[in-house]
């Protein structure tokens, strides 16, 4: 082995080959402009000159020849990026500097799994994880409702949150296997259809599915129930004296509109059509034998009288071609079993194109014609009257970012928490949730990756810190480029202060 200086002025170090006969061959390690480079190059040449010999152990120590010792490994692209994000958005100074949460939000996005597996994982990571009895005593700080505030807080902060702004709001229910209630863990109505004790999970979003608020409530309270003390809460919290209430029709009954305009709040829902509105009679009349154009829009005003005790409204009814599609082609099966039925071809169940009257059974035209009429047909009132109709419709459409939420907390993050028991440490974990959804949201809009993808992508990537010689060096792999550019981007946000 040999040093010899370059053109550049770098240390080159080579291997010399040579035999009796005088034949000499080179091979080229390589060239360093420091000594660490070139004392991992040297190490790197013994290496190769001790491969497929054996070793006489003397017990003098280390061979010259072995592996490098590896002082540590750690996924430092996957947490570096996760920490510049919490950083970013500002959940490092809400949550005081606290470690331990941080450690816990990490841990909930890299592989979701228990408090006291989150160790392993974060060691796996090459993140130093706090003990288990240290992590237990901070829970309880965690599901103080001040401190889950100060998390509300930043992501109302980042959102950008003023007057008359949009927020979505959508109910979803997270099982435990336990047998028997205990006044929060209740049976209810389960969206997952299961019999075990339930919480109800009441998420509030902003129009781009970044999550604002979450609350909890007990499994067998109504969902209706649910929305205002959650939005009452986010109000207070953050001064807002307005904002526009965006949910499905099932979520809101007529008190809880009431309600609504009596906070001085505004509203976008979904409308039922349970008749064929006027406007859209008036259309087929005027109208007749033609097709419906896709996209038409019909606006039907809905002024209050005076013993309404309301404000104005406005429903707007719109008409989709593939949505009529797939509403005739449920119609044409449902009157196609009534009919099989009515002939005593199959037995009677619940369908409700059939009438029975004493013991005769027959098909209800009238119900077939009026649902054939609303095909493709979709209702949204509001209270805002001057308001452009394609806003109102695509605010209603954006609650599927709430759904993305929900799915992402209960599939990505795996929110349910199977693990816990007592109320204080539901709320503690919620909050653990709530955070590293926001976190993976905003890694989703700066990258375009979803964070399933990312984490995947990221942790492959390890940084090696060696031992060469006299010197520590740290080694890693490069990034592909359009990991690199993710990466990139992520890094170019400022943290906040």
């Amino acid at each position: 082995m040999r040093t010899v200086k370059t053109a550049s002025g770098a240390v080159a170090v080579q291997i010399v080959y040579s035999n009796r006969r005088g034949v000499r061959s080179l091979e080229h390690i390589g060239s360093a402009h420091d000594e660490a480079g070139v004392e991992l190059l040297k190490t790197v040449a013994r290496q190769r000159l001790a491969a497929g010999q054996g070793e006489l152990d003397l017990g003098l120590g280390p061979s010259a020849g072995g592996p490098l010792p590896i002082l540590g490994s750690r996924m430092a692209v996957l947490v570096d990026a996760l920490t510049h994000a919490y950083r970013v958005l500002g959940f490092d100074a809400a949550a005081g500097g606290d470690e331990v949460f941080a450690q816990l939000v990490l841990a909930r996005i890299m592989e979701p799994t228990s408090k006291l597996d989150s160790a392993r994982v974060l060691a796996e990571a090459g993140v130093p994880a706090a003990s288990y009895p240290t992590l237990k005593r901070h829970l309880p700080r965690y599901a103080d409702p001040a401190w889950r505030q100060r998390l509300s807080a930043v992501c109302a902060r980042h959102a950008g949150l003023g007057p008359s702004s949009l927020v979505l709001y959508d109910v979803s229910t997270l099982y435990f296997e336990t047998d028997e209630g205990d006044g929060f863990r209740e049976p209810g109505f389960s969206k997952e259809r299961r019999l075990e004790p339930q919480i109800t999970i009441g998420l509030l979003v902003d129009a781009a599915g970044f999550p604002l608020a979450v609350e909890a409530f007990e499994g067998n309270r109504a969902e209706t129930t649910t929305m205002l003390p959650t939005i009452r809460v986010f109000m207070t919290a953050h001064r807002l004296t307005d904002v526009v209430i965006v949910a499905d029709a099932g979520m809101v009954s007529s008190a809880n509109q009431r309600a609504i305009e009596a906070e001085g709040l505004s509203f976008i829902l979904g409308a039922k059509i349970p008749d064929i509105p006027y406007v859209v009679r008036a259309w087929h009349e005027t109208n007749p034998g033609r097709d419906i154009p896709d996209g038409l829009v019909l606006t039907q005003p809905w002024p209050a009288t005076p013993g309404d005790h309301r404000k104005d409204q406005v429903i707007h009814y719109q008409y989709r071609a593939d949505r009529a599609r797939r509403t005739l082609r449920g119609i044409d099966q449902q009157v196609a079993k009534a009919q099989r039925a009515v002939e005593g071809k199959a037995p009677v169940k619940r369908n409700r194109f059939i009438t029975i009257t004493g013991g005769a059974k027959s098909i209800n035209r009238t119900l077939e014609t009026k649902t054939r009429t609303l095909a493709g047909w979709k209702g949204y009132v509001t209270d805002v009257v001057d308001t452009d109709p394609a806003f109102v419709i695509g605010a209603y459409h954006q609650l599927w970012q709430v759904e993305k939420s929900f799915r992402m907390s209960k599939h990505d993050l795996q929110a349910r928490p199977i693990f816990h028991h007592k109320r204080e440490s539901i709320q503690a974990h919620l909050a653990v949730v709530f955070t590293a959804l926001a976190v993976s949201r905003w890694i989703e809009a700066e990258t375009g990756w979803s964070i399933k993808k990312f984490v995947r992508t990221t942790r492959r990537y390890r940084e090696v810190t060696i031992k060469a010689g006299e010197h520590t060096l740290t080694a890693a792999d490069p990034l592909p480029e359009d990991l690199a550019t993710a990466i990139n981007t992520i890094h170019t946000h400022r943290p906040a202060h």
